[in-house]
This record gives C-alpha cells, sequence and structure tokens, in this order.
C-alpha cells in the first residue's frame, strides 16, 4: 500500500476553468486524507481562484516563466520541502519543476516524453480505434488522483470557496448596485468563440425591458473595448465592471451572488459552476462535451446542434460558428434560468 504523503505540492493547470475541473479531484484527496498538508502552486495572478477553499493549506506561484522557469521556481520551492508533487498538467516542463522541488514520489500522466521524470506514471486512456467522443478534463483529473491514491472521486461537482477579503472587494465593486443584477460575459480567449456584441446588447436590453434586473458587463483588461462597444450598443445603463477597477477576487464575489450569467465558453463561466450561479453557455466550434460539469445550474447553447455525436465541434469550425445562436434561444434559456427562483 502506497504511504500517504505528509506533504503534497500540486501544480495547477494554467487556465482558469482547468483549475476549477480539477477542485473535485482536490477535495477528494482532502476528505480522503485531512492531515495531509496540500499546497497548490498556480500561474501569476490566478491564486484569487483557490482563495477560500477548504482542501487546499496554501498557495504557491509558479509560472516556469522563461527557459529556465522551471528550475527557478522548482529551487524557490524546495524549501517547501514537499514530499509528493501531483501535476495536472501534462508538460514536460511541470515534470521538470517537481523533479527539481526535490519531491521523492512525482505523479502525473506519462504525456510528451516526460515519462522518465515521474516516479508514478498513469498512462492516459486512449480512445477507441475509430473513435474521437471527447472525455472531460474533469474526468481526467479525477482519474488521475484514483489512480494514484487509491481513492474514489465520487463528487465530481466543482466547488469554489470565498474569503473575506474577496467578498470585501466585491463590495466595493457593487457599490451603488440596488436589487437583483445579471452579468454578461462577452469576450474569450479567441475570436471565434465570441458571440457578438450586438447580440449582447438585444439580450441585455431585453431582460431590462421584461425583468427587474440591473445589467452588469464583465471582461478582462484586454477586452476593455469589447466591454465598451456592448454597453454604447445597448439601452444606457449597462454598468461596465472593468472600468470599476475590477479583479479576479471582486469577480468572484459579485458572480457569487449573480442571478445569473450569460457568458461564452470561457473561464467565468467555470466560475460561476464552482459558486453555484447559474448560467447559460454558448458554445461555438468548441465541444462542450470538453467540459461537462456536474449537478451544475446551466443552459447549453450550441451552434450546430444536429453534429452527430462521432464529430467534435471543434474540427468543424464553418458549420459551428458561434452566430449561429440566435438572441431568441439565449432569452429562453435566461428565462427558464431566472424563472426557477435563482433569487439571491
Amino acid at each position: 500500500m502506497t504511504t500517504t504523503p505528509e506533504h503534497l505540492m500540486v501544480v495547477m493547470p494554467s487556465w482558469i476553468g482547468d483549475i476549477v475541473m480539477a477542485t473535485p479531484a482536490l477535495r477528494a484527496l482532502k476528505e480522503a486524507h485531512p492531515m495531509m498538508r496540500i499546497t497548490a502552486t498556480i500561474r501569476p495572478g490566478l491564486q484569487p481562484i483557490l482563495e477560500g477553499a477548504p482542501f487546499v493549506d496554501a498557495i504557491e506561484e509558479a509560472g516556469f516563466r522563461g527557459l529556465l522557469g522551471p528550475v527557478k521556481d522548482g529551487r524557490r520551492l524546495a524549501k517547501l520541502a514537499p514530499d509528493t508533487a501531483l501535476l495536472f498538467p501534462n508538460s514536460p516542463r511541470s515534470a521538470l519543476f517537481a523533479r527539481v522541488t526535490g519531491s521523492t514520489r512525482r505523479i502525473g500522466y506519462a504525456t510528451q516524453g516526460r515519462r522518465w521524470l515521474l516516479t508514478d506514471p498513469i498512462n492516459p486512456i486512449k480512445p477507441r480505434q475509430g473513435t474521437s467522443t471527447p472525455t472531460t478534463t474533469l474526468d481526467d483529473y479525477a482519474r488521475l488522483v484514483e489512480e494514484a491514491f487509491g481513492i474514489e472521486v465520487r463528487d465530481r461537482t466543482p466547488r469554489l470557496g470565498l474569503s473575506e477579503e474577496q467578498r470585501s472587494a466585491g463590495d466595493r465593486l457593487l457599490e451603488g448596485v440596488d436589487g437583483p443584477f445579471v452579468v454578461l460575459n462577452p469576450g474569450a480567449n479567441r475570436e471565434d468563440k465570441r458571440w457578438s456584441a450586438e447580440s449582447f446588447a438585444a439580450v441585455a436590453d431585453d431582460l431590462r425591458s421584461n425583468r427587474d434586473v440591473t445589467i452588469l458587463v464583465n471582461g478582462s483588461p484586454a477586452e476593455a473595448g469589447l466591454i465598451t462597444r456592448v454597453v454604447e450598443l445597448a439601452r444606457p445603463g449597462l454598468i461596465d465592471l472593468p472600468a470599476r477597477g475590477g479583479s479576479i477576487a471582486a469577480l468572484k464575489s459579485v458572480i457569487s451572488r449573480s442571478e445569473l450569467l450569460i457568458t461564452n465558453d470561457t473561464g467565468p463561466r467555470h466560475l460561476a459552476a464552482g459558486l453555484g450561479t447559474p448560467s447559460v453557455v454558448l458554445f461555438g466550434p468548441t465541444d462542450r462535451r470538453f467540459t461537462v460539469l456536474p449537478e451544475i445550474r446551466e443552459r447549453h447553447l450550441v451552434a450546430e446542434p444536429f453534429l452527430t455525436e462521432e464529430h467534435v465541434a471543434d474540427d468543424h469550425a464553418k458549420a459551428c460558428r458561434i452566430g449561429r445562436i440566435s438572441v431568441g434561444d439565449v432569452l429562453h434559456a435566461a428565462r427558464t434560468l431566472l424563472e426557477k427562483g435563482t433569487s439571491r
């Protein structure tokens, strides 16, 4: 039987959504071994995602920047003396980092030629010949933990926590906002994943005309122009969150209080899932099956609902243009969730 680690260092994924999808596996680990210290290493700027989570004891930055980044970060965190490293990313750089930390046990999927850097290489599941049905990232992370530690990840619903500092940051960001509100998230890391600004503005106008809600528009600093366009296209009265000086910490707090999030397939969708906020999620040329989240109040709208099961949306960009999703369908999904008594 494998010895339980005393200090487990977990290398977290680089994307917000993937971090959230790793939380069921982390939670199961902590529940199975409550005395085990879990330190999560995470890309700079993303620490707030895990802050307030009861299944993590400490959070450290590790971005692996530059050619020697994994070595520099590994030497810096070696002083924490982890005895075991668990790697959610599949990259050789994360495995090199784990080796440099001095972790005597290093667990991860045997991918990209990094098996020699791992003490416990786990073979990834290969799709059956002739099939290409996506597997979810959440299940991949859960399987890694199950095989390495001999536990079962039964509850696979993502859950995040909120720190008091994050609640206060949300209070400041929402100053002057009275009554229920809905958050729109028109951005995404790729242009082809973005539903149009005109469509988001039309949804905002309709919701405000038919419901007593305030509309908040969220986005990253790089998406400031897009947010401004949505605000300008809609009737006056929308609130530009980034213009108020938003942050990931404050956004978590805001989303946790929102009646609803309407979003493209991007990070805030996963924050909403982990915080229990209902959401309408729009999928263009990215297959929803990669990120299915159990027991979450979501309505998924796909650009091509008749794509057969053996085809992946990512491979059919033209058929799965996100602009094919109608304003009417989004409004119907939004009303359905709002009418289910989601008031906070």
